[in-house]
């Protein structure tokens, strides 16, 4: 009954662990990195809710089957075949976005949870499923517009303030 006790408690501050933020931020990943040493600085947060981009958007896959992972996000998230998410060089981690595939006019919402993507003239990074869901995971790469929903997650949640329009007749 210890034994079963001890191996309880064992693995239940194993999987507590894998719940805190691995990045250390604490509401939004905003500082400075070097990849490959070229610096990058992420816009400030009031900057990125009014933030929209146009440019060519990419898919990768960082995910694997059966839940075993080549390596996790910027965040410290696992990516999973069936995730819809994202990666982009200077947003504040994480953020909602609203994807417009320029070519076909489909949309999607996605998180950005990641940092990339590294290749000069691309904007976006997605995951395979977004990419079939925008419909260009065979071509590879598509023009697309991005447009900043939200910054942050729950009580650090951010959204843009947006001019209320109002109708005189």
């Amino acid at each position: 009954m210890r034994l079963l006790a001890l191996f309880s408690a064992l693995l239940s501050i194993i999987l507590l662990s894998s719940c805190a933020s691995p990045s250390g931020h604490n509401g939004y990943l905003t500082r400075p990195y070097t990849i490959r040493g070229q610096h990058y600085h992420p816009m400030p947060v009031e900057q990125a809710l009014y933030h929209t981009e146009v440019g060519v958007a990419s898919w990768y896959d960082e995910s694997s089957w059966l839940g075993f992972k080549r390596g996790n996000t910027s965040l410290g998230e696992k990516v999973q075949p069936w995730h819809i998410s994202g990666a982009h060089k200077t947003l504040p981690l994480p953020c909602e976005v609203k994807v417009t595939n320029l070519e076909n006019g489909k949309t999607l919402k996605m998180r950005l949870n990641d940092r990339g993507p590294f290749i000069p003239g691309r904007i976006i990074d997605v995951t395979p499923r977004a990419a079939k869901k925008l419909d260009f995971h065979k071509d590879g790469l598509t023009k697309v517009k991005i447009e900043v929903l939200s910054v942050g997650d729950g009580k650090y949640k951010r959204k843009p303030k947006r001019k209320k329009r109002f109708l005189f007749f």
